[in-house]
């Protein structure tokens, strides 16, 4: 892959014109598609993340591995209220889980959020299980990558192929339409519901324009606007029957409360919602603790232990208690993490874009020491640290070309909670990695192998 780089970077610096020319292509592109974060070009950069088809097979084999661990303690929690409590789920949580959403998976369409240390070292930090985006962005930027002069040159010598996301997210919800409907087979009408003046709003107008494509109805719905009445959900004159959620239930009830319009309909069975209520089992951080914690080894085969240990970074919720440490040895954890700062990360247990995350060897010990009263008066993980992996990426910018060493990630989306499609990549000059952090850029991804 490193010669798939360099051969990329070399074109780019050729000294013609082909920089300037691609820089441009992309900025027109970006402007006229809509692709923007808020205001700004969701990509920044000039190269897109290059692959190996051997990472992409590691990528798929662990996630095949993990996923049936992360379905086991989900089964294990809905049983069980006090295993449950592991994930620290809040009362209003806990009520809206009795909500049957007519079909067995909590989250047809999630995401795990990855990085590669090395080509065979993997971590697995986060699993977005209730609104994982991104994946309209990235299948746009790769028809427009196709398109710049530097890419097109580059093909002459290198084999690229794409890895589509939004067919992956389509198939999980019409999948789960049909299982929730039972033998009817009307055609669902689609509600991409979220608030209207959220940064990824342009990303629900390219899910739009792709459903419609596909022959299904569709709407950009804000939950400001829905009612239910007569055992329907409408907004307006819109009969809803499937909700593409990617506003957060918390927010929802926050604003809504517990009995919002679309709670009221996915409670009822009126409208089928994906990803249900219950997929905030395991969108806690908790999760990995659950995973990583010595007192439920017994719970996994040996082959998902091993997988547990290799990719998943030691995690505990933040509480006092005697725990074994990532090193093995027997911890109390509160002093042992005050004392550890630098290789040790603090994250809010249900939060999204980097919001209250705290990075130990950012900080300084008072800081850090403060970060952890908090965390033990909010449910919050401990995790520990992992290899950023760097990449540099090339840009043009002021008549000359920038190439600057940048964080990235590796992010492959789940159906079905049983099989992965599709890869997000995110690239930051910052230690987090997360464009809605701020900072970032999406980039898309390619499988390259030399012709």
């Amino acid at each position: 892959m490193s010669d798939a780089i360099a051969h990329y970077h070399d074109l780019l610096a050729s000294g013609t014109s082909l920089a300037a020319e691609s820089q441009a292509a992309l900025e027109k592109a970006q402007q006229n598609r809509g692709l923007l974060f808020g205001t700004r070009p969701v990509c920044t950069v000039l190269r897109p993340r290059f692959l190996t088809h051997a990472q992409y097979r590691l990528l798929h084999e662990v996630v095949k591995t993990l996923l049936p661990a992360f379905q086991t303690i989900y089964d294990r929690a809905i049983a069980d209220v006090h295993f449950r409590a592991q994930f620290r789920l809040v009362d209003w949580e806990n009520e809206l889980l009795a909500v049957e959403p007519g079909f067995p998976c909590p989250s047809p369409t999630s995401r795990f959020d990855t990085f590669f240390a090395s080509d065979d070292e993997l971590w697995f930090t986060e699993f977005n299980t209730e609104t994982p985006a991104g994946a309209g962005y990235s299948d746009a930027l790769t028809k427009l990558f196709y398109a710049l002069p530097v890419f097109q040159e580059f093909q002459r010598r290198f084999l690229v192929n794409p890895i589509p996301a939004k067919p992956g997210v389509l198939h999980a919800l019409t999948d789960s339409f049909k299982r929730w409907q039972g033998h009817t087979s009307d055609a669902p009408r689609i509600a991409i519901l979220d608030w209207r003046e959220v940064p990824t709003f342009s990303e629900f107008v390219l899910f739009y324009d792709y459903f419609r494509a596909m022959g299904i109805e569709a709407r950009i719905v804000d939950p400001r606007e829905v009612e239910y009445r007569d055992g329907k959900l409408m907004a307006g004159d819109y009969h809803i029957t499937l909700i593409y959620k990617r506003v957060l239930i918390g927010e929802l009830i926050e604003r809504g409360g517990i009995d919002h319009p679309v709670v009221r309909a996915v409670r009822d069975r009126a409208v089928c919602m994906v990803n249900t209520f219950r997929c905030k089992i395991l969108f806690k951080k908790a999760s990995l603790a659950v995973l990583s914690d010595e007192k439920n080894a017994a719970l996994f085969a040996p082959e998902q232990l091993k997988a547990i240990a290799k990719h998943i970074p030691w995690t505990r919720v933040m509480e006092p208690r005697k725990t074994v440490g990532p090193d093995g040895n027997a911890i109390d954890l509160v002093p042992w993490a005050s004392t550890n700062k630098d290789r040790l990360v603090l994250k809010p247990n249900d939060d999204y874009g980097g919001k209250g995350i705290v990075l130990g060897w950012t900080v300084d010990q008072r800081a850090w020491d403060e970060a952890v009263q908090t965390a033990l008066a909010l449910p919050y993980v401990v995790q520990q640290k992992v290899k950023l992996p760097k990449e540099a990426f090339p840009s043009f910018d002021g008549g000359a070309l920038h190439v600057i060493d940048r964080m990235l990630d590796t992010n492959p989306y789940v159906a079905f909670n049983s099989y992965m499609h599709g890869c997000l990549t995110r690239i930051s000059t910052e230690a987090l990695v997360n464009v809605t952090a701020g900072g970032g850029s999406t980039v898309p991804t390619f499988l390259v192998e030399a012709r």
